[in-house]
C-alpha cells in the first residue's frame, strides 16, 4: 500500500533549517557564515559576478560546469533574497538571462568573505 507523503509543517522546516546552520562553538564572536552565500554554486554564482559587470547564463552555466536546472534554482534563491538581478530579454529571436550582483550581494559576499578570513585565522592560531 503507497503511503501519501506529506509537507512538513513551517515549525518543522524552520527547526531543520535552525539545525542545520551553522553555530558557534563556544568562541565568542565566532562569525555564522550566511548560508545562502555558503552553498558551492551560489558562492561561485556571487563571486563570478564579484568580478564581472554581469554575466549571461550559458557563461555562468559553463564557468561553474552546472545543468541549466540546479543553476536556475540556485540563482532564483540568490534573487528571492536581493543578492543578484536577472534580466530577461531577446537577442533577435533568442532569449537572454544576464545576471549582476546587487549592492546587498556584494556585501553578503564581502561579510562572508571576512567570516571565512576570521575561521581560518582561529584554525591556525588556536587559543589554548
Amino acid at each position: 500500500m503507497a503511503r501519501a507523503l506529506s509537507r512538513p509543517s513551517p515549525q518543522k522546516i524552520e527547526a531543520r533549517s535552525a539545525r542545520a546552520a551553522p553555530r558557534r562553538h563556544g568562541a565568542a564572536g565566532a562569525p555564522q557564515l550566511d548560508p545562502l552565500v555558503h552553498e558551492r554554486v551560489r558562492l561561485g554564482i556571487v563571486s563570478a559576478l564579484a568580478v564581472n559587470t554581469s554575466l549571461t547564463f550559458p557563461d555562468v552555466k559553463k564557468l561553474l560546469n552546472t545543468t541549466d536546472g540546479n543553476l536556475s534554482v540556485h540563482a532564483r534563491k540568490l534573487e528571492e533574497a536581493g543578492y543578484i538581478s536577472c534580466t530577461k530579454s531577446f537577442d533577435g529571436r533568442i532569449p537572454k538571462t544576464e545576471y549582476s550582483l546587487t549592492a546587498a550581494g556584494r556585501h553578503a559576499l564581502e561579510r562572508y568573505l571576512n567570516e571565512m578570513e576570521h575561521l581560518i585565522r582561529a584554525a591556525r592560531h588556536p587559543r589554548g
